[in-house]
């Protein structure tokens, strides 16, 4: 796993570069984003948009970012839910 995340950082990174952005603002971009699959779309985006600023790259970023949190929350409230109303079915004391 340490191996895709520290591939697909390095493929951030020189997607950076080579749109004339600093190493270390990919670096920073690439930590905040935290996994592969983030990097992954913010390359995506990097390669198809080409922005021209870094903050149109620190806003999708933070947007990739919101959009992993509000998963996780909705995947979480889920899980919750499914466990409340299986304790309803079962019943809440123990047998």
């Amino acid at each position: 796993m340490e191996n895709i995340w520290v591939h697909t950082k390095i493929e951030l990174v020189d997607a950076m570069i080579r749109l004339g952005f600093p190493e270390a603002l990919g670096e920073e971009v690439a930590k905040n984003l935290g996994s592969p699959q983030a990097m992954e779309r913010m390359i995506s985006y990097l390669e198809y948009v080409k922005p021209k600023t870094a903050e149109l790259v620190v806003d999708e970023m933070l947007a990739i970012c919101s959009e992993i949190a509000a998963w996780k929350e909705k995947k979480a409230s889920i899980e919750a839910n499914a466990n409340y109303q299986r304790m309803r079915n079962i019943g809440f004391e123990e047998e």
